[in-house]
This record gives C-alpha cells, structure tokens and sequence, in this order.
C-alpha cells in the first residue's frame, strides 16, 4: 500500500515521541479541513454569490408577470358569459408608480360586501401590487402611500353584481396589457 507524502510529512519529532499513528490521523483531518476551507473560500462564492441587482429586478418582473397570468386564471374563472362585450376603458401602462396607483385603485373597486367569490381575485392583486411596490422601491421610483377606503357612489351600491363585473372586465383588460408591456416594469 502506498502512503500519500504528505501524510508521511508527520513532523520526525512527533514520531520521535511515540504518537506517531495517533499524529499521522491529526495530520491527515488538518489536511482535509485545509481542503475544505480552500473550498468554501475559493470556490464556494461563485455557485453561491448574491443576486446582482439587475438578477433582481428580472426575477421581480418574472414575479410581477406571473402573478398577473395567474390573476387572469382566476378572472376568466369567475366571469360569466355575455352576450354583448362591454367596452371598458383601462388606464395605458406607463412605470412602475402608474401600475402601482392603478393596481391599488382595481383593488379597492373590487372590495365589497356583496360577494366572497372574488377573494382569491383580491388576494392576487393585492400580492401583485405589494411585488410593484416592492419593485419600485429598490428601483428608487416614487411611491405613493395606499389610499383609505372611500363610500360607495349611489350607483356602486344600487348595481353592485354589474359594478363588480365591469371592475373584473377592466382588470382583466389592464392585465393583460401589462403582461403585453411588461418591458414597463422596467422604469417608474
């Protein structure tokens, strides 16, 4: 059996003493926490280095557009067919602030307290609109704080199914274009 050199490069003067088995074993777990150190030095950081901040803005968009995609899951889910499309207007996306202000107003539209169906909805855009928010801060853009909740207009309370219907259909409308322009997560 051929001994490796360096655990036979046991100090003579250890072996001299008569530990020299004993040593050999020592020696020989110095060599391999040496080794082991080397690696979680020299070659553990390049598997295991921190996110760039351009990593973490991709994997944020990649975040913010599957939210969305799920969202609009669930949306088509709950609409019920109709005969006739309702038009609907969508704000554009611009950046980060306008997505943020427009996801938290569809937000509050949706709230209400005439149905339960529309909480995973809720629950969705409320994720989504913290990931924007999120976002936008480590981009530096400008925030705004989340508006308090407003009485319902006469017309909210009276039609509230149609209300809620049109508020899902203009969602709808707004996700998908923001997973259509999704290069707009990019700038506030």
């Amino acid at each position: 059996m051929r001994r490796s050199r360096l655990v036979d490069s046991v100090p003579a003067a250890l072996q001299a003493a008569g530990c020299g088995h004993y040593l050999k074993h020592v020696w020989l777990g110095m060599l391999v926490s040496v080794a082991l150190l080397y690696v979680i030095l020299v070659a553990a950081p390049e598997c295991t280095s921190l996110p760039t901040r351009g990593d973490s803005i991709r994997l944020a968009t990649h975040s913010i557009v599957s939210i969305a995609q799920i969202t609009l899951v669930h949306i088509s889910k709950l609409k019920t067919k109709v005969v006739a499309e309702i038009p609907v207007h969508t704000p554009s996306i611009e950046g980060l602030t306008g997505i943020g202000r427009d996801l938290v107003r569809l937000e509050s539209e949706l709230r209400s307290p005439f149905t339960d169906l529309l909480d995973q909805v809720q629950v969705d855009l409320s994720s989504l609109e913290g990931r924007v928010h999120s976002l936008a801060v480590a981009m530096n853009c400008t925030t705004q704080e989340r508006p308090t909740a407003v009485a319902a207009a006469a017309g909210e309370r009276s039609f509230p199914h149609s209300r809620l219907y049109l508020t899902l259909v203009r969602l709808q409308h707004y996700l998908e274009s923001l997973v259509q322009n999704k290069d707009k997560l990019k700038v506030c």
